[in-house]
């Protein structure tokens, strides 16, 4: 997955993320861990917004994403910060970190169980004793009550897209489909992105980070301080490398 049409609407189509408080947010979980400043990894970090309000707090940021086209609006956003193309199975970085952060399921995105472990493992490889790691996963609850079999759509002044999703309740896999119509010179172009997520239990979770060498310190309802619901849609877990 490249993301390689969908690059250029992304940013159109994900404002309701509210990127600047979901930014306030981490940044509040991540002091709370101890860590106010230092060397912050965003972790398929896509177009770079999130990892913009980050660096706006002090933080030094390293962007990595696998996306060559989503890093290329990410460059336009922190042209100082260091920007990698590596996937979360392959993260490589030239020294440690104080601390990571990997936001909008994208921990979803990997699709077995030994790929997060791996991406676990390295984000533990280079972060320091003491560091943290906030991220968040869409539940299981989510896959199978809110994305499922469901269509979506979602329009704006000049895009219109199509969300269609296929469940496979064995793997809890979604398997995804968008339909883009990109108004453009009075005529819409159409292109078409496919992916999928995959939905982990909690609780494997944090066993794959504690092999990880990870303790998990909190488990949160989104955008929220208190503990999960059943139907807790998303959640963010932060650890601390041991």
């Amino acid at each position: 997955m490249g993301y390689s049409s969908f690059a250029k609407v992304y940013d159109n189509l994900t404002f309701n993320v509210e990127y600047e408080k979901r930014a306030e947010y981490i940044k509040k979980i991540l002091a709370e861990n101890g860590c106010e400043n230092g060397i912050l990894l965003d972790l398929a970090c896509g177009t770079g917004t999130l990892s913009k309000y980050l660096a706006s707090f002090g933080y030094d940021m390293i962007l990595a994403d696998s996306s060559p086209e989503m890093l290329s609006f990410a460059r336009k956003k922190l042209p100082d910060s260091l920007i990698l193309c590596q996937s979360m199975t392959e993260l490589d970085l030239y020294g440690t970190i104080n601390a990571a952060v990997c936001s909008l399921d994208s921990i979803n995105h990997l699709l077995k169980p030994l790929d997060v472990k791996k991406a676990f493992q390295k984000v533990s490889l280079f972060t320091e004793k003491g560091g943290v790691f906030v991220f968040d996963v869409n539940t299981v609850y989510k896959h199978e009550k809110i994305l499922a079999n469901n269509v979506f759509v979602y329009e704006t002044d000049d895009i219109y897209c199509v969300w269609q999703n296929s469940y496979r309740q064995k793997s809890r896999t979604t398997d995804i489909n968008l339909d883009f119509f990109v108004l453009k010179n009075g005529r819409y172009d159409r292109f078409t992105e496919s992916f999928s997520e995959r939905a982990y239990n909690i609780e494997n979770i944090v066993q794959w980070l504690e092999e990880a060498g990870f303790t998990v310190k909190n488990i949160y309802d989104d955008m929220t301080f208190s503990l999960p619901k059943e139907n807790s849609q998303r959640v963010y877990i932060s650890a601390v490398k041991l």
